[in-house]
């Protein structure tokens, strides 16, 4: 699972990049609504990032289980902080806002399969 903990550790720069570039760069470009809704779609990124390292050192879990966590927690970064990061940059949100709700569900969804994974290691 090496290549799935390089991968978090590069969305990790990745993210922080992106909040850099926002404190900073889109402070002058945004409203204060939507340089927050950009603060919650990092925010939210570097959460499941730190989750997803934990998923790939943590031995308790089969590689099935972390292939599926990856899965669900990446679809999340993607659905849920890529919708956010689109509709700052000026994509409509008419068009995309049931992607963020997806995002979030594919979150959830990866905390209860972690959970149930731990139920079933007790």
């Amino acid at each position: 699972m090496n290549k799935y903990l390089a991968f978090a550790a590069g969305l990790g720069a990745l993210t922080i990049a992106l909040g850099a570039f926002g404190a900073h760069a889109l402070k002058e470009s945004l409203t204060i609504e939507a340089l927050k809704s950009f603060e919650t779609g990092v925010r939210y990124q570097m959460y499941h990032i730190i989750v997803l390292l934990f998923v790939n050192i943590y031995t308790e879990f089969t590689q099935r289980s972390k292939k599926r966590l990856n899965f669900l927690f990446l679809s999340g970064i993607v659905f849920f902080s890529g919708s956010i990061y689109a509709i700052a940059f000026g994509v409509p949100a008419k068009f995309i806002w049931f992607i963020t709700p997806l995002g979030g569900l594919f979150f959830i969804l990866g905390w209860v399969y972690m959970a149930i994974s731990f139920v079933r290691k007790t």
